[in-house]
């Protein structure tokens, strides 16, 4: 007897009691489709990760000297020669300060805003890739001589509609020119949103913002991806040079935070994953049951057949493809209904979230369903295999 007409055979089973052959196959759809659901939601978890951390830059590495008890100190030039002497690795390097407390007035309302005010360098906007909407950029003569200007983001544009360039600001009452102004990055009209800030000299900000605090902390750019590693050893090296001890300075990378999370959203999906596989293993159970059941139920089939010259191996491998086509066609129906699922989650989640069902993930599960159909009805078609023509004919 064929493979071919095993397969037909098997069919004719599985249609001739289909809601028996359904309750067999739940087990599987519910451990395909979870399968399936989580580890989309998983891609989709990293995908979303991946899109976030390229809008930070995933080359973007962050100095941060705290020199708590330490006489010792780096200053700017330092920094400045450091970032020269390794220019074929760093892009760009801009000294960082960050205001805590700033209220910003325009000069047409009462209103009060609380931006994000940073000190920063020239070279600051080309590090984060932000293109000027109008107006010029901060500049080496307005670092030196601690200007009162600032960029601002669109959200101040929007403000004075259109016309931010040449108005000032006062920041913590003091009065800043608005000498540019950036490109819309989210929604301009949202005080809450991307584009409510201002960047200002990273000297003016030391020394008027921040009441003279010592810049502490810098943003170095590697050229590729490739250099990161490099680009961080470099800067533990010069930091270690100068405090001789770890504890007095932080280095570290987007990529290195983007790494770790991607290794913690792997974990936390692979165990759902192993967790939801477990309906799986439940499902063979059941297809290993109804197998028996539907052995003893056709045994005097099994002994005419027999009688008639089929072999055990031939018995055993109608039961096997019965068992596999059973577990096979609960896989595709696991499929469906596992990336259903993962539309309805994107959709409820968030409009920026989607879960990505991936061929890996849709050939996995499918493969491991009729490798569970398979293995768990080895047993009942052996059995079958091995029954005794004579004994069986006399079944009733």
């Amino acid at each position: 007897m064929g493979i071919g007409q095993c397969f037909i055979m098997a069919i004719k089973s599985i249609s001739s009691s289909k809601m028996r052959s359904f309750l067999t196959m739940l087990g599987i759809i519910i451990g395909v489709a979870a399968v399936i659901l989580i580890m989309s939601l998983g891609n989709g978890m990293q995908v979303y990760i991946n899109d976030m951390f390229a809008e930070l830059g995933t080359t973007t590495i962050t100095v941060t000297i705290t020199g708590r008890g330490s006489t010792r100190t780096i200053s700017v030039d330092e920094m400045y020669d450091f970032y020269e002497e390794n220019s074929d690795v760093y892009s760009y390097m801009s000294p960082v300060v960050n205001v805590m407390m700033g209220q910003v007035r325009t000069s047409i309302d009462t209103e009060n805003y609380s931006p994000s005010i940073t000190g920063v360098s020239e070279e600051y906007l080309d590090a984060k890739k932000y293109e000027l909407e109008s107006g010029r950029n901060i500049t080496y003569i307005d670092i030196k001589e601690n200007s009162k200007v600032c960029v601002a983001g669109a959200f101040y544009d929007y403000l004075y509609d259109g016309g931010a360039v040449g108005n000032y600001l006062r920041i913590n009452g003091d009065k800043y020119t608005i000498i540019g102004t950036v490109e819309e990055q989210d929604d301009r009209t949202d005080e809450n949103g991307a584009d409510n800030f201002v960047y200002v000299p990273y000297s003016t900000a030391s020394r008027y913002l921040a009441r003279n605090a010592t810049i502490n902390s810098y943003t170095f750019i590697a050229k590729t991806e490739d250099d990161i590693d490099n680009c961080v050893q470099l800067l533990e090296n010069r930091m270690y040079e100068t405090f001789q001890n770890t504890d007095l300075y932080t280095v570290f990378s987007n990529s290195i935070i983007l790494d770790v999370m991607s290794d913690m959203v792997g974990i936390i999906v692979n165990v759902l994953s192993g967790i939801a596989a477990v309906s799986l293993v439940v499902g063979g159970i059941g297809i290993m049951n109804i197998m028996l059941v539907s052995v003893t139920e056709r045994t005097r089939e099994i002994g005419i057949r027999k009688a008639l010259g089929a072999k055990g191996s031939h018995i055993r491998v109608q039961f096997v493809i019965e068992a596999g086509l059973t577990s096979a066609i609960g896989g595709v129906i696991g499929i469906i209904l596992g990336v259903l699922m993962a539309g309805v989650a994107s959709s409820l989640i968030s409009e920026d979230f989607t879960a990505v069902p991936t061929a890996q993930a849709i050939l996995l599960a499918f493969g491991i369903s009729v490798g569970i159909g398979v293995l768990f009805g080895y047993l009942p078609a052996n059995k079958a295999a091995k029954l005794n023509p004579i004994e069986a004919l006399r079944h009733e």
